[in-house]
């Protein structure tokens, strides 16, 4: 095998679990006796055209070993989204650095630019093998079961909910509780594990791959409130009306936009804020309050769930595998197996790339307001051990004496 050099990055936004793909990956190729040479670009493929690299060759497996237990990107991201052109000039950068494979790690779009740097190679009869490893907490992959960071973003979003239904428990009102999630609705619907018992939140959960209704909306909350005395709620920042417009652009009377032309969702903290203005306004409920997780799930410390943790590592290292034993480019996918066991699947690029993944009907309750049974088996597996467990005061009530009349 000829001496090879290999180039990494990392693209979108960071995740609790993302270096330990990259780790992975770079343990992984330092161990091919065919690899001279590993280096990493800073901040996606904006550091790849500024040929801002690092040599990860010198890096210490010590050092490499904690910088995978750190959440967040360790070489920096990006949110560039390469067309025909910006490829060009990373395949331009990759030949004059002679790079023989090439990883990226992200998402959707990270795919999309993999394959289209994988067909300016084949054009230019360049031996250039690109591998994507796949990372989102959005757990919007096509072709995937999970997404490596959707699970510990999914521990933490349950973690959250089930100490807001403990505090709402305290002082009841109303709670909403505004998660990531523009198209797909997997993470906002783990909150549903923060359930122990029948009258714990969220009491309503609202996804993007149902169309919402204000008036239905204040109408659930309405009679969960008059129910119970208080109501949590959990909300996809990407949900939308029946004409596909979202629920925070038609609330808001101005709008910011991000440099996709996307209308910013939860980054703003405007959804909550409407949400709560408008259970105020037409339901009356003096106690209301909103938070907006934001960047939070992403790459909390501390709340990571292990399943990830390993599942990340080892699609970082099947990377590299398939790109040096292999004999074609692709995506790792991972693919789970019996009672909860995963695999690793080499699959077409154009098969993921450009594509989103929502979730399945049957994961989604009738009501369009709950999860179902199938989801809660799909998710336990993957948030990990260790769980919290919390307990409510069971002693009996003391007889009243001076108002024993009520």
């Amino acid at each position: 095998m000829a001496a090879s050099k290999i180039l990494i990055a990392q693209g979108g936004g960071p995740t609790a679990v993302i270096n330990q793909s990259l780790v992975g990956a770079v343990l992984a190729a330092r161990r091919f006796r065919g690899v001279d040479f590993v280096c990493g670009a800073r901040h996606g493929v904006r550091g790849i055209v500024n040929e801002d690299l690092i040599d990860l060759t010198q890096e210490t497996s010590e050092n490499l070993e904690r910088v995978a237990v750190t959440p967040a990107s360790a070489l920096g991201s990006t949110r560039d989204k390469p067309d025909v052109k910006y490829c060009q000039e990373i395949f331009k950068v990759l030949k004059a650095h002679e790079i023989g494979q090439f990883f990226y790690i992200g998402g959707n779009d990270s795919s999309d630019t993999v394959r289209i740097v994988s067909e300016e190679a084949a054009r230019a009869g360049y031996p250039l093998r690109c591998m994507h490893i796949p990372k989102t907490i959005d757990n919007d992959l096509v072709g995937n079961d999970h997404t490596p960071g959707f699970p510990s973003a999914a521990r933490f979003v349950m973690q959250a909910f089930a100490g807001a239904n403990l505090d709402n428990a305290a002082l009841p009102g109303v709670y909403v509780g505004v998660v990531m999630g523009r198209h797909a609705g997997f993470l906002t619907a783990a909150s549903a594990l923060a359930r122990t018992l029948p009258d714990d939140g969220p009491h309503l959960v609202y996804l993007p791959e149902r169309t919402f209704s204000t008036e239905a909306f204040l109408a659930d909350v309405k009679a969960v409130h008059d129910r119970l005395g208080r109501c949590i709620v959990a909300v996809s920042e990407g949900i939308h009306d029946a004409s596909g417009t979202a629920i925070a652009s038609q609330l808001a009377k101005s709008v910011e936009r991000d440099a996709h032309g996307n209308v910013q969702l939860s980054g703003t903290g405007a959804l909550a804020d409407l949400l709560c203005d408008e259970i105020k306004d037409k339901l009356k409920i003096k106690r209301v309050r909103g938070d907006t997780f934001g960047y939070l799930q992403r790459s909390f410390l501390g709340c990571v769930s292990d399943v990830d943790q390993r599942e990340a590592r080892e699609v970082g290292e099947r990377a590299v595998q398939f790109a040096m034993l292999g004999d074609r480019d692709g995506s790792v996918a991972i693919k789970r197996t019996g009672q909860y066991a995963v695999g690793y699947e080499l699959v077409a690029l154009d098969s993921v790339a450009g594509k989103t993944r929502v979730m399945e009907d049957e994961l989604i309750a009738a009501s369009g307001t709950d999860v179902t049974d199938a989801f809660r088996r799909y998710l336990q597996p993957l948030l990990g051990s260790d769980l919290p467990v919390t307990a409510r005061l069971r002693a009996p009530a003391v007889a009243k004496v001076l108002n024993s009349a009520r």
